[in-house]
């Protein structure tokens, strides 16, 4: 096929799907097509991990669930994306914002764009892909060739599928009751885990946990670590909903993981992505917890102020959102948790400016920016009052501390 043609039947994917496409020749891009108004393109933040699927067909998930198909043919590299089943939340896309170096002027039409993406199921967007390879490569493919591309798959450990998912029990044993009673008390432990948001806990746990047995699902292996999959989904966004997570945000991540996991073939990438899973709940949880026994009121503000993080945010805003008056959420937070409201939401702003300054590269006046300080010197004010050192200070330290660990 002509550049010509291939630019022609690219548009009207483009234009028949609603999601963003572009076409690189060796590397360089050649043609981008999008129905949305977008300031810059997203993939920019993944492109290093897609330019790895080199099969004729493949595709890319973020951690935010947004999809890339990818496609192949002869000298061209054909990426469909992003698109996705489930609106993104605003602290998402403004997270997306930030690592994909979008101007503070910029973001708000980021966000707007973003959200009119079309969205659309997994199954559908891999579909898409087999009939588009066909008119390329003349290959028919099913949705069963196509195997997912997990950038976490090359680090994630085999803690989970060696001790979560032990696949040495012998089915033709009778179940003893002792097996059923660890069992229940691994998965109870599990679950108490998730709901108190103990990530450290987790890891620590994992590396010593005895293997669950779990009942007879099905007689296909396969199948049976899926629907194991399916068991262990359900039983954390319930728990993660019993440490306060938001229970529409608790279950639609649920759907989103079980739908990912349906398409893989590949026993390891099932238990890799299990464990995924289960880290990303109680990361969750752990964000809006404060102290071993938050109230309601105390979830409610933690909740709003992690869904804003990255915006100015005023006690005003919170007692409105929460609809109680200024002076009763003020006393009653502070009786509960035995901060101010203010202190809370600075040191949710500084654990994440840690965080920032710590696994990214991006400048303190990109960091600044990015969680609403008036300034860079009004931020590295507050930085330093917290933490008693500036933020490049801090930023030198923990390099230093991580470079000393891998020497070691």
């Amino acid at each position: 096929m002509e550049k010509e043609d291939l630019i022609y039947l690219c548009t009207a994917i483009g234009n028949l799907s609603g999601i963003p496409i572009r076409i690189y020749q060796n590397d360089e891009r050649i043609f981008y097509y999008a129905l949305v108004d977008l300031p810059k393109d997203p993939m920019i933040v993944y492109q290093n991990d897609i330019w790895t699927i080199n099969s004729h067909v493949g595709y890319y998930a973020t951690p935010f669930f947004h999809y890339y198909g990818i496609i192949n043919y002869k000298e061209y590299k054909i990426i469909v994306g992003p698109t996705f089943q489930l609106e993104s939340t605003e602290h998402e896309l403004r997270n997306l914002a930030f690592q994909a170096d979008i101007p503070v002027k910029e973001v708000d039409r980021f966000i707007m764009a973003m959200k009119n993406i079309v969205h659309m199921p997994l199954s559908s967007v891999l579909q898409m892909l087999c009939t588009f390879n066909f008119a390329l490569n003349r290959e028919k493919l099913t949705l069963e060739d196509i195997t997912i591309y997990e950038s976490e798959q090359r680090t994630l450990d085999q803690l989970f599928a060696d001790r979560m998912v032990d696949n040495r029990w012998d089915d033709n044993q009778p179940e003893k009751q002792e097996d059923v009673y660890t069992s229940y008390s691994v998965e109870q432990k599990l679950m108490d885990i998730i709901s108190m948001g103990q990530t450290a806990a987790l890891k620590d746990w994992l590396s010593t946990a005895p293997a669950i047995r779990p009942g007879i699902l099905s007689a296909d292996y396969l199948r049976q670590l899926k629907n194991i999959f399916i068991v262990s989904a359900t039983l954390a966004s319930r728990a993660a909903i019993r440490g306060g997570l938001d229970a529409k945000t608790s279950f639609s991540l649920s759907d989103v993981y079980i739908q990912q996991m349906e398409h893989l073939h590949n026993p390891d990438q099932i238990t890799n992505l299990q464990y995924h899973m289960i880290m990303d709940y109680t990361e969750r949880v752990e964000r809006i917890r404060i102290g071993d026994h938050p109230t309601q009121l105390a979830i409610q503000v933690a909740n709003y102020v992690q869904n804003h993080l990255y915006e100015s945010i005023t006690v005003n805003q919170l007692s409105s959102a929460l609809y109680i008056s200024r002076s009763r959420l003020t006393a009653r937070f502070k009786k509960e948790t035995g901060m101010t409201l203010t202190d809370f939401i600075t040191k949710e702003k500084m654990k994440e400016a840690k965080r920032l300054l710590q696994f990214t590269s991006k400048s303190l006046e990109a960091i600044s920016d990015y969680l609403a300080f008036s300034s860079q010197s009004h931020f590295s004010r507050v930085f330093k009052k917290c933490e008693k050192c500036a933020p490049g200070e801090y930023r030198r330290r923990v390099k230093l501390l991580s470079d000393d660990d891998t020497e070691r």
